[in-house]
């Protein structure tokens, strides 16, 4: 069950398919060189292979446990996240003026990356501490972020999100948590939540909770909610730890995956909590920190395929079974084993692209000079957000279920850990908002809210890696024609969303979005071999051999989802309703 961080893959996409060049023109990482990139990636990786990978199994075998009104996390965790916070890893991407190292958020997106491949269960609590801290920087008070903020960008404390109660899931207008105000400054929060990721647990200090919540008199839905900060403990004005404030964990669920990550059910009986933002905007504010999780889910879904796929090598390697046509003992030698091999590393480095592009539009949205290119990669980042998510996360699943078959028997046990990356992944495409969700969001706001601006921006992208691969010295052939057809793909599925009424548009929203990341992800590997050819790379024919492969093999599937596009909802309406059970 050891785990080879893929370092080279991220690296070779970092300085051939993202604009790199331009992220570290922004006055803000002008002392951010490309070799300090690579040692940073170098220390990823030695640090989760060394530190994390290693308490992956003990993870799974023994969940967090509830006791006394306090969760004790999985056996190795504590130890590995106080590593984590004093290698500082977790203020990678942090601006340097609230005590982060200030590097791109690209960068982070390949280190994390790594950490979460090494355990996945774990990476959950600084992946929500960083989320939380940047809705923290950017609508709490000065005093809330004076007193919280230092502690929870070193790691020393953590951070949780306190959305979901049993009636208020994916539409978060039921909330029913009550917020009083209680004189001075405070509010009382009473009221339940439920599925809070790292709700409880002993691997650091303090817990700052943010935590959604209705004022009396509010509107109804939405609009009514409000952002609370509740810390579990209670924090002086010098910065020390005070009493405990008045919630608790009452349940830990018991889950198909994940099982070191504690799943807390919390009961809030009149805790103190400050407000957050503005009365009745808590949904806003919210999302701030969703957005980022979101990007970062779907970095998980490719690490969680990439432990998958590295389980299946390995195994591939070992083990020994019938005569193999290409002479080889072991049954890497059968063409089908080698088929689904390169069928998983490909997708997953088409994943992996989509969410390192994403992550460099976030960087250049906060930081390039230009105002204009400040707008269009904002518009850029929030259109590649969904498929970063909803494809990281699906990719995530389909490896590792491949992974579970190329192990045959022993995949469906649990000793090999092959069952593990099935059930751990299976989470991605659920949390942060479903994939459905996302589709939703990319066809009803990211696309047809401004007239397809946005993505007829990305085609016009689409097509300038189409003519750079068209000028490479390689022979792209193949990736060539699949680009070509692909971009008429995506040009006409945008055409028939745009034009299509509401539920024949949110209808096909999954498989339109599935198939804009099927031509957009192939794309994004093109740009990398194309770049990684004129720049010299060592690594350009091992790469091109990946292009060529997602070139015959995923992006063609793009164009086999039109005509299911052009039915409508007739296609999902039409059988009667009352029959579903049978015929």
């Amino acid at each position: 069950m050891t785990f080879t961080a893929p370092k080279k893959s991220i690296q070779f996409l970092l300085n051939h398919s993202v604009d790199i060049g331009a992220i570290l023109d922004a006055p803000a990482f002008e002392d951010v060189s490309r070799e300090l990139i690579g040692d940073i990636l170098q220390g990823a990786a030695d640090f989760a292979e060394n530190k994390w990978a290693p308490t992956n199994w003990d993870g799974d075998q023994n969940p967090a446990t509830l006791k006394d009104d306090n969760v004790y996390s999985s056996p190795g965790f504590k130890e590995a996240y106080q590593d984590f916070v004093e290698a500082a890893w977790l203020s990678l991407a942090t601006p340097v003026d609230i005590g982060g190292m200030g590097l791109p958020q690209v960068v982070k997106a390949g280190a994390d990356e790594m950490f979460y491949a090494a355990n996945m269960a774990l990476g959950l609590c600084p992946m929500l501490t960083s989320s939380a801290a940047k809705a923290i920087h950017a609508h709490a008070s000065d005093e809330l972020k004076a007193k919280y903020l230092p502690k929870m960008v070193t790691g020393e404390w953590t951070g949780a999100m306190c959305l979901t109660e049993p009636q208020a899931g994916s539409d978060l207008g039921p909330v029913r948590t009550k917020a009083v105000e209680n004189g001075d400054g405070t509010y009382a929060i009473s009221g339940q939540k439920i599925y809070i990721t790292w709700g409880d647990h002993d691997v650091a200090d303090n817990i700052i909770h943010l935590v959604l919540a209705r004022l009396p008199d509010a509107p109804e839905g939405s609009k009514g909610i409000s952002l609370f900060l509740c810390p579990k403990m209670f924090v002086d004005d010098d910065g020390n730890l005070g009493e405990r404030n008045g919630f608790k964990p009452i349940g830990l669920e018991h889950k198909l995956g994940i099982h070191g990550s504690p799943t807390c059910t919390m009961e809030f009986e009149s805790a103190k909590g400050w407000l957050v933002g503005e009365e009745n905007r808590g949904l806003a504010c919210m999302f701030t920190m969703m957005n980022e999780a979101r990007l970062f889910v779907g970095v998980q879904g490719v690490a969680i395929g990439e432990r998958a796929y590295q389980a299946a090598l390995g195994y591939a390697h070992e083990r020994v079974q019938g005569k193999t046509i290409t002479g080889q003992e072991t049954i890497i030698g059968h063409p089908d084993i080698r088929r689904n091999l390169i069928d998983m590393k490909t997708r997953l480095l088409g994943a992996r692209a989509i969410c390192m592009a994403t992550a460099a539009a976030g960087d250049l949205a906060v930081h390039a000079e230009d105002d204009d290119v400040r707008k269009a990669a904002h518009i850029r980042e929030a259109l590649l957000t969904p498929l970063a998510k909803s494809y990281g996360s699906d990719t995530g699943v389909a490896v590792s279920s491949v992974g579970v078959q190329i192990h045959g028997g022993m995949g469906f046990v649990e000793e090999t850990g092959a069952a593990q990356h099935y059930r751990d992944s299976r989470i991605a495409p659920i949390y942060e908002g479903t994939n459905g969700i996302q589709a939703m969001d990319l066809v009803g706001r990211k696309l047809r809210r401004d007239g397809g601006e946005g993505m007829q921006a990305l085609i016009a992208d689409l097509e300038n890696i189409l003519a750079l691969a068209k000028k490479s010295k390689l022979d792209l052939s193949v990736c060539i024609q699949a680009l070509t057809d692909g971009i008429q793909t995506v040009k006409t599925a945008t055409a028939i969303m745009l034009n299509a009424d509401e539920g024949d548009a949110l209808s096909g929203a999954t498989p339109y979005l599935n198939l804009t990341a099927q031509v957009i992800s192939g794309a994004y590997i093109i740009r990398a071999v194309a770049n990684g050819a004129a720049a010299g790379d060592e690594l350009t024919d091992n790469m091109a051999s990946l292009a060529r492969y997602h070139a015959l093999s995923v992006m063609p599937q793009a164009g086999s989802q039109l005509e299911f596009l052009r039915g409508g909802q007739k296609a999902v309406f039409d059988f009667p309703m009352a029959q579903l059970v049978d015929l």
